[in-house]
């Protein structure tokens, strides 16, 4: 059995760009008007624009898996694989993102544990 070092993961999986919402995040909040309360670091920068890169794909996900399905039910889709997939990529990325934030919030209590 081989082993791949984690930097050769980058370029091995691709991750399927759609479009997305504008510079708003829910509920019309701008995400520039969002700042830390602490300075940041370099790292913690590159890691927050990740994180809502990552929420804004999510979101699109979604966005055009609802859009399809509206079509569906209005009888203006074609092809009904189109939902099918967009709703099954939709809620995979919604699994990861919810598995993502359970680590981050585990991560977050073993570590103010440690502090007591």
């Amino acid at each position: 059995m081989s082993t791949m070092p984690i930097q050769g993961l980058g370029s091995s999986f691709q991750m399927a760009t759609f479009p997305v919402a504008g510079p708003t995040g829910p509920e019309g909040v701008d995400r520039a008007t969002l700042t830390p309360s602490v300075a940041p670091t370099a790292g913690s920068d590159e890691f927050g624009s990740l994180v809502l890169d990552g929420l804004d794909r999510l979101e699109g996900l979604t966005d055009r898996a609802d859009g399809l399905a509206v079509q569906a039910a209005t009888g203006n889709l074609e092809n009904i694989h189109d939902y099918t997939i967009a709703a099954s990529e939709a809620a995979v990325a919604t699994q990861l993102t919810v598995a993502v934030r359970n680590k981050a919030v585990e991560a977050f209590t073993e570590i103010m544990h440690m502090q007591v």
